[in-house]
């Protein structure tokens, strides 16, 4: 039976430093052995091109395409793809630079006067090329796709905030956010003197958050938004210029260890972040945040206090502290008097960004296929600002105000002591802090380091080529291409598994196939992929199964080879959150506490049903639940409303 010959897997457009050594790859398949010629965009073979692999040392920008044929005198072309060349200053591209996004060009301020023409340029290398889109306050500019946005006649209009997403199928990284002011002549000479004298009194040493995002839990409703919440929240970041680590699903033992080493990084000067993104709840004026693995009830020593992280941060005599809860505030225990929350000391800028109010729910809402919360949606379209952090905070307040699908059922509220006009878009001088910041840096880096790419020969042959990108400090991604094709080989597929085995929390029950493939759209590059999450747990090696299967093409049978690649402790299992830290202790039982209700805890972030969800997964009250005892956590440490200091 004769095979149509098609192209099975394309080549890809890369975009490289000059004199960078390319291979560009092409699998074809079909009956018989197949052989292969490249070309250039002049229609001239390229000499030695006959290969599926083509290896070639970027001179210039040029085009390619590779044609296959078959012994039946059948021919299919591949796509044209691109090899872009800069030459341009590639000093800070990393010596051993393996084709991971790299932004070489960031886009520049700019301040010009009405109806002049506005550029902005930005250049990246990757393999694959990236692909570029603009933003403007935050929000994607149509047809604005390329390394360079264009306007001929800029207006007042077209001030704002202006930042590229460079993206491929691998990862996506973004450029500093820059502003452009369209200013008349006298405006000009003001606003800059202005820009430069705020400049000399409101900098950073350091910009460091910690974003924690709670789902899948043992005993409580389980949530759909905090992965999207803290994935985009951790960009928007970043983008701002702060070291961030993302986690998700933590116990409340690892809660208190990743608090710890966020505290570590925090330092005189520094602008501290802290967010959270789950189950929550209030009692006597103090915000509880609940823990993956809190029983059904909880009480307090089963969550983490908020007001202990805030008296943490101050501690470190932080620049900025800012905490910023997507959670529900509903009370407990309502005999008692909630107490005002007020600073443990008064060292003043301190900021609370409440997503509702108190003795009120936080919802999220499904548009599509993507589940946000509403507070943490109208946050990510507005923190790019370079207002001060309240006035950012009450415009979030004001789009959820206008929000109907939560009109009269939940409310920002902020709370400050800011004694300066501090914006989360401040720069950055660590003048004078070099060594506190090198220090930062290594801890920083401890909990984002990503294993180095690996290419394993196996004895058949073949060449497959392991790779790893990260969506969150806890997960990681795996994935694996076949490169060259051995002699005696055809049909070949690779699989990827770990050792030890990790749960992989995104394809658990109710989570959808459409909300995988817009967290991890590995489709058309790798040949396959694996997701490894709670790497916090992680107590030893990471191993990387790798197992090829091929057809022999003599003895026309299917066989397997297998390798290991190790990856040590890859992110945040560097940082052993597992051991705990300091504060890590064992919750002591307290008589009369029941390890079972008869209905769902009320303590949840709820979900909205609405014309853009079409179904509700809103925790009900135990006051409506038919249950043998009251559903509320239970308040059995006193101590709690006066003591302040560190547990």
């Amino acid at each position: 039976m004769i095979k149509e010959l098609h192209i099975g897997r394309q080549p890809l457009s890369v975009c490289v430093p000059v004199n960078h050594k390319v291979t560009l790859s092409v699998r074809a398949e079909g009956s018989g052995l197949l052989s292969y010629q490249w070309f250039t965009d002049d229609d001239q073979e390229v000499p030695g091109g006959t290969q599926p692999d083509l290896t070639i040392n970027a001179i210039k920008t040029q085009r390619y395409v590779c044609r296959a044929n078959d012994y039946y005198c059948n021919c299919v072309f591949s796509k044209w793809v691109k090899v872009k060349v800069w030459d341009i200053d590639k000093s800070g591209l990393p010596a051993h630079w393996q084709g991971e996004l790299h932004i070489a060009v960031n886009p520049k301020p700019q301040t010009i006067r009405p109806d002049r023409k506005l550029t902005l340029s930005c250049v990246a290398f990757g393999i694959p090329a990236p692909e570029y889109q603009w933003y403007r306050n935050g929000l994607p500019l149509l047809n604005m796709t390329g390394d360079t946005l264009q306007i001929d006649c800029a207006t007042a209009a077209h001030a704002g905030s202006y930042l590229c997403s460079l993206s491929n199928k691998l990862q996506e990284i973004w450029t500093r956010a820059v502003d452009v002011d369209v200013v008349c002549a006298e405006q000009n000479t003001i606003e800059g003197l202005i820009r430069v004298s705020a400049l000399l009194f409101v900098l950073a040493t350091d910009k460091v958050a910690l974003l924690i995002g709670n789902l899948n839990y043992s005993n409580h409703p389980s949530l759909m938004a905090p992965i999207m919440d803290v994935h985009e929240l951790s960009n928007l970041l970043q983008q701002l210029g702060f070291r961030v680590v993302s986690l998700l699903d933590l116990t409340r033992e690892e809660m208190l260890a990743a608090i710890e080493k966020f505290i570590q990084l925090l330092d005189t000067g520094v602008y501290g972040l802290f967010y959270y993104a789950g189950h929550g709840y209030e009692c006597s004026g103090r915000n509880y945040l609940v823990p993956v693995d809190a029983p059904q009830p909880y009480q307090p020593e089963n969550c983490v206090c908020v007001q202990r992280v805030m008296f943490q941060m101050q501690q470190k005599q932080t620049a900025l502290s800012v905490i910023l809860l997507d959670t529900c505030r509903k009370w407990y225990n309502q005999d008692r008097i909630p107490s005002v929350i007020m600073p443990q000391k008064p060292v003043g800028n301190t900021v609370y960004g409440y997503g509702t109010c108190e003795d009120a729910e936080a919802f999220e809402v499904q548009e599509g296929v993507k589940s946000t919360g509403i507070f943490t949606k109208y946050l990510n379209k507005h923190i790019l600002q370079s207002d001060k952090v309240t006035h950012v905070l009450e415009k979030v307040s004001e789009d959820l105000g206008r929000d109907p699908l939560v009109t009269g059922k939940q409310a920002v509220e902020i709370k400050h002591t800011l004694k300066e006009p501090l914006s989360l878009a401040d720069p950055v001088c660590s003048a004078g802090h070099t060594k506190e910041l090198h220090l930062r840096d290594v801890c920083w880096r401890q909990a984002n380091e990503l294993p180095r790419k690996k290419r394993l020969r196996f004895l058949c042959g073949v060449e497959v080529e392991v790779g790893f990108s990260a969506l969150f400090s806890n997960v990681l991604v795996a994935f694996a291409t076949v490169k060259t094709v051995g002699p005696r080989t055809h049909d070949c597929t690779v699989a990827l598994s770990s050792i030890p085995p990790l749960e992989d929390i995104f394809s658990g029950p109710g989570r959808s196939e459409e909300m995988d493939s817009l967290l991890f759209n590995n489709s058309n590059n790798p040949d396959c992929s694996v997701r490894i999450c709670a790497l916090q747990k992680l107590k030893e090696s990471l191993i990387i199964k790798v197992d090829l299967h091929y057809t022999h093409t003599v003895s026309k049978l299917r066989q397997t080879e297998c390798q290991h690649v190790d990856t040590g402790r890859p992110l945040v299992a560097s940082c052993k959150l597992y051991r705990g830290g300091s504060h890590a202790a064992t919750p002591k039982k307290h008589e009369g506490a029941s390890a079972q209700s008869g209905g769902r805890v009320s303590g949840s972030k709820a979900t909205v049903a609405g014309p853009r969800r079409p179904f509700t997964r809103k925790a009900e009250c135990a006051a409506k639940v038919a249950a043998t005892r009251s559903n509320e956590p239970e308040e059995n440490d006193e101590n709690e409303l006066c003591d302040f200091s560190p547990p």
